[in-house]
């Protein structure tokens, strides 16, 4: 049971990245809200997105909305955060979460490094 990132990678400001968060080894996978959050050097852990179970509510952080989108939903256990407009301060590490209700049922995938140049 493991969630599974990629797609990070080096952008110039204002390009845009994909970032993929697959549900590998789940059965089944349902009732599950997917975050992503990031983490840049120095920083705390903050949250960017979510998207509920069904995939038809997205909620963003201030400093993302419209440009970043989430998508996907349990049934294709596959998420996306698509990424525009990329600015400097993106600059992070970022994991997606699969919270199930409460610590045993939450996990995190090993993150992806995005670097937008300055």
């Amino acid at each position: 049971v493991r969630l599974v990132e990629s797609g990070g990678g080096l952008v110039q400001p204002g390009g845009s990245l994909r970032l993929p968060c697959a549900a590998q080894g789940f059965t089944p996978f349902s009732r599950y809200v997917i975050r992503w959050h990031r983490q840049a050097p120095g920083k705390e852990r903050e949250l960017v997105a979510s998207i509920n179970e069904s995939g038809n509510e997205q909620n963003y952080a201030d400093s993302v909305k419209g440009r970043f989108t989430i998508s996907g939903n349990n049934r294709q256990r596959t998420f996306y955060l698509q990424m525009n407009n990329l600015k400097p301060d993106d600059t992070a590490v970022y994991y997606c979460n699969a919270d199930g209700g409460g610590p045993r049922y939450t996990y995190w995938g090993q993150g992806t490094q995005v670097t937008v140049l300055p």
